[in-house]
């Protein structure tokens, strides 16, 4: 059984953590809390904190083995709470899906309407591919990808070029907020350099554009569509 990768935005924190650590300990009987630890990417007391609570649900038994060292099982509950979580995470990854390519083709069309031909879109999540498969559908070519985070400048994702910088890239028309970790402050950065208008922006990301007094386009979107 292959472990499902779980968005943030799919499941809160806790049911994220607790369904990845479901589905490891029903691949693994014998993963170590260290191990647990490192794959659910937290620090080793938060792991343990998490087995105990969950073994305290009555989600997975506890047992010690050889060489002190302890064995990891689900119990009945614990299988029926992580079919519970994976059927959520599907939903909602559904639903999140939908209602990203709606308003993700809806800023592609203003850019075709506008007669932007050069769109860069900033940040790299799950909404950046969905945004390049809308991009594709419309025969809309991208310039690229703004990433501040990446590792190595000039990269290549999903057949776009990656760079840190704007500068990076040639003319850009317009660009389309795809960063889900802090949309807000990348919005709020971008337009001190370039035109607020030709800042494009989801609904579903949150972002207020008061600051600057102009209307976001998209804010009856997510209501068209779902």
């Amino acid at each position: 059984m292959s472990k499902i990768k779980i968005s943030q935005k799919a499941l809160n924190q806790e049911e994220k953590i607790t369904l990845d650590l479901l589905e490891m300990v029903d691949e693994n009987s014998a993963i170590t809390q260290r191990s647990l630890a490192t794959e659910l990417n937290v620090a080793l007391g938060l792991a343990n904190s998490y087995i105990k609570r969950c073994a305290k649900k009555g989600l997975i038994k506890v047992k010690q083995v050889p060489s002190n060292r302890y064995a990891y099982y689900l119990t009945p509950n614990g299988f029926a709470e992580k079919s519970r979580l994976t059927a959520e995470y599907l939903k909602q990854s559904f639903n999140f899906f939908r209602l990203a390519r709606g308003q993700s083709d809806e800023a592609l069309r203003e850019c075709v309407n506008r007669g932007w031909n050069s769109v860069a879109l900033i940040g790299k999540s799950d909404l950046t591919e969905i945004t390049i498969l809308s991009a594709t559908e419309l025969n809309l070519k991208l310039t690229g990808i703004i990433d501040p985070q990446a590792s190595i400048n000039n990269t290549r994702y999903m057949n776009l070029p990656v760079v840190k910088t704007l500068s990076d890239l040639d003319k850009v028309n317009a660009l389309i907020i795809t960063d889900m970790e802090k949309p807000q402050n990348t919005f709020d950065e971008i337009v001190q350099f370039f035109p607020c208008d030709q800042v494009l922006t989801l609904s579903l990301l949150g972002i207020k554009r008061q600051k600057v007094n102009t209307p976001n386009f998209l804010t009856t979107v997510a209501a068209k569509i779902r």
